[in-house]
C-alpha cells in the first residue's frame, strides 16, 4: 500500500487494517491504529510505520484512546517469505529472548550486522527493538487480562528486570504499568470486554488471557482439530451448545504447559478466544501466546481472503456459507512433521489411531493427568528421542512408513534436521525432501501449518480432489486456483470442508455456519477494543494484488 491508500484507510477508520500498520502524528508525538476514533490528522503531519517498534524508534508513544497494541497482529509475516517475514515469525516465537540476536541471525543464515541492516531497512527497526515491542505488547495483554503481580508480568513478558519493564512500558505507552492496567480496563468495561476468571497474582494455575481476532471467525477450526485430536494429549469439543474448546499439553523451551482455548459462538460481540493456562513457567508464556495465535490463525485478514476467494465461481457458495475460514497452524514443528508422515495416504481416523499408539511413548505430564473435564490431557507428545527409541514397537503399518518416521525422528534428535517457523516453502523442501518417505505433499502440508504459508494448494491430495468434484463446475478456470493466489491454502481448507460436508452437516450444530452478510457487516462495523468511532466514511479501495 502506498501513502494515499493508507491515508484513505485511516480517514475511513477501516478496522481491517488494524495491526497491519500504525499511523504516527508528528504534531502530537503519538501513534495510532488505523481505526482510531480521533479526528483524522492532516496528511502533511502523518508518517506510516510497518511496525510499532519502528514508531518507538522514531520517538512516538502509543495512543491512550485507541490502544494500538490491543489488536491482532499483521498477516504479512505469514505472507512474506523474505528475511523480514521469517525474522518476525521467529521474534514472535521468542528466539531473541532465548538465543539473542546472534542466535536469530544464525537461524536465518546471516550475520547479526547484516540482519540489523536488513530489518532496519525493511521494517524501520532492528531485531532488539522488534523484540522489545513484542515484549511490551505481551506485557500489556497480561496487565489487562490478569491480576498477576507487576513483577510477575515483567518476567512473564520476557523482561530481564522490573526496572527494564517499568522503563519500557513508560516509554512506549507514556503510562506506568499500574496506570496502563487501569486505563485499559476502563476501556474494556466501556465496550463490554471486562476480563473474567483471571488468576490471582502469580497463580499460573488459573491464568486467563483474551486473544483478539479479526471478524468473521469460523469456529470450524475446532472441528478440524477435534477429529485429529490424540487422546491423552489433546481434547476438543466442536460446538456443543455453540461453545467450542480445545485443550492439550505442550513442551515449551523451559517447561511443560497445559492449556485450554474456548470460544462461545453465541456470545454477542465476542472478538476474542479465551486462553486458560493451568500450568506453565511464566518465562514460556510469550511463546505459548504466539503459538496459540498461530494454531488458530488469529492474525489472518479474513475479509481480504474471502473477498478474493468469492470471485472464483467454484468457491463462492462455500465462502458465503462459511465465512472467515482459518488455516490451522502448529504448536510444535517437529510434532507436525511426524503427524504428517504418519497421516500420508491413509484416512484421518487411521492416522489418529496410529498416533494414539505412538502417544504411549510420551512423558506423563509432570503434575499428573486427569480427565479432559478435570485437569485436562495428561501426557506430552513424544519427543524425537522417545519416538526413535520406542517407535518401532508402538507404530503399526507398512514397514517402509515406520522406517521413514523413525529416520526423521533420529535426524531431529541428532540435530541433523532443524526447521521451524523461520522457514519458508523453499527451505522446507530443501530440508525435508532428502528424507525417505517425504514427498511434495508432506512439504506442502508442513509449509501450510508450520510457517503458515497462505498460498499452498495440495492438488494431489485425495480429499482436495473430492472437494473439487463436490463444488460447482466452472469452465476456463485454472485447476491450480492461481486466480485466488496468494490465498490458495484457504482454498485448500474450503475444498477439504466440501469433501467432508456430508459428515460435518450431520455432526456439527447449525451455530457453526453463520450468515456471511451478517458477519461481514458486523466485522466492518467493529473496531476491536477501540473507543466508539465517528460515522464511517467510504472504505478505501484495496490496491490491485494487495494482500491487505
Amino acid at each position: 500500500m502506498d501513502f494515499w491508500q493508507r491515508y484513505r484507510a485511516i480517514d475511513a477508520r477501516d478496522t481491517r487494517f488494524d495491526g497491519q500498520f500504525v499511523t504516527a502524528v508528528r504534531s502530537t508525538g503519538i501513534y495510532c491504529r488505523p481505526s482510531c476514533p480521533a479526528r483524522t490528522p492532516k496528511a502533511s503531519k502523518v508518517t506510516f510505520f510497518e511496525t510499532s517498534a519502528a514508531a518507538h524508534e522514531a520517538g512516538y508513544r502509543a495512543c491512550k484512546r485507541c490502544l494500538p497494541e490491543a489488536v491482532p497482529g499483521t498477516p504479512a509475516w505469514n505472507l512474506r517469505s523474505d528475511v523480514a517475514g521469517r525474522a518476525m515469525r521467529l521474534i514472535n516465537d521468542g528466539v531473541v529472548s532465548r538465543s539473542g540476536v546472534e542466535g536469530l541471525a544464525r537461524q536465518l543464515g546471516y550475520s547479526a550486522r547484516q540482519l540489523n541492516r536488513i530489518l532496519g531497512g525493511e521494517l524501520g527497526a532492528g531485531p532488539l527493538s522488534l523484540a522489545r515491542a513484542s515484549r511490551a505488547q505481551t506485557a500489556r495483554t497480561l496487565l489487562v487480562s490478569t491480576d498477576m503481580l507487576l513483577s510477575d508480568v515483567a518476567f512473564a513478558a520476557g523482561f530481564n528486570s522490573v526496572r527494564q519493564f517499568n522503563d519500557t512500558i513508560s516509554e512506549v505507552f507514556a503510562l506506568t504499568p499500574s496506570a496502563l492496567r487501569a486505563v485499559a480496563r476502563r476501556s474494556d468495561h466501556r465496550h463490554g470486554n471486562a476480563k473474567d476468571g483471571a488468576g490471582r497474582a502469580g497463580a499460573v494455575s488459573a491464568l486467563t488471557v483474551k486473544l483478539p481476532f479479526r471478524e468473521p471467525f469460523d469456529p470450524g477450526i475446532f472441528a478440524f482439530l477435534a477429529v485429529r485430536a490424540v487422546p491423552g494429549i489433546e481434547h476438543a469439543e466442536a460446538g456443543d451448545g455453540g461453545v467450542y474448546s480445545y485443550a492439550r499439553t505442550l513442551q515449551l523451551p523451559r517447561s511443560a504447559a497445559r492449556f485450554r482455548v474456548e470460544f462461545d459462538a453465541g456470545s454477542p460481540g465476542s472478538h476474542a478466544l479465551t486462553l486458560l493456562v493451568s500450568s506453565i513457567d511464566l518465562h514460556d508464556l510469550p511463546v505459548l501466546l504466539s503459538r496459540v495465535r498461530r494454531l488458530f490463525d488469529l492474525d489472518a485478514d479474513p475479509v481480504a481472503v474471502d473477498e478474493l476467494l468469492a470471485r472464483d465461481p467454484r468457491l463462492d457458495a462455500s465462502v458465503q456459507a462459511v465465512p472467515g475460514i482459518r488455516l490451522p497452524g502448529a504448536v510444535d514443528p517437529g510434532e507436525l512433521l511426524i503427524r504428517a508422515m504418519i497421516g500420508q495416504q491413509i484416512t484421518v481416523a487411521a492416522a489418529r489411531t496410529a498416533l494414539t499408539g505412538l502417544a504411549e511413548a510420551g512423558t506423563v505430564f509432570p503434575e499428573g493427568g486427569g480427565s479432559a473435564e478435570d485437569a485436562g490431557p495428561g501426557r506430552l507428545f513424544p519427543t524425537p528421542e522417545q519416538i526413535a527409541d520406542a517407535g518401532r514397537e508402538l507404530l503399526r503399518g507398512p514397514r517402509r512408513r515406520i522406517e521413514s518416521v523413525l529416520a526423521a525422528a533420529r535426524a531431529m534428535a541428532a540435530g541433523e534436521l532443524d526447521f521451524g517457523y523461520g522457514d519458508d516453502h523453499r527451505t522446507l523442501a530443501a530440508n525435508l525432501l532428502p528424507l525417505p518417505g517425504v514427498g511434495p505433499w508432506t512439504v506442502g502440508y508442513v509449509a501450510m501449518r508450520v510457517p503458515g504459508d497462505p498460498d499452498v494448494l495440495l492438488a494431489n491430495d485425495a480429499a482436495v480432489r473430492n472437494g473439487l468434484k463436490a463444488l460447482p463446475a466452472a469452465e476456463g478456470l485454472s485447476a491450480d486456483f492461481a486466480n485466488v493466489s496468494p490465498w490458495r491454502s484457504y482454498a485448500t481448507m474450503h475444498l477439504w470442508r466440501a469433501a467432508a460436508a456430508p459428515k460435518q452437516a450431520a455432526a456439527l450444530p447449525q451455530a457453526a455456519i453463520l450468515p456471511q452478510a451478517a458477519i461481514l457487516a458486523q466485522a466492518r462495523r467493529t473496531a476491536t477494543g477501540a473507543a466508539p468511532a465517528a460515522p464511517r466514511r467510504r472504505r478505501p479501495p484495496l490496491p490491485a494484488g494487495s494482500p491487505k
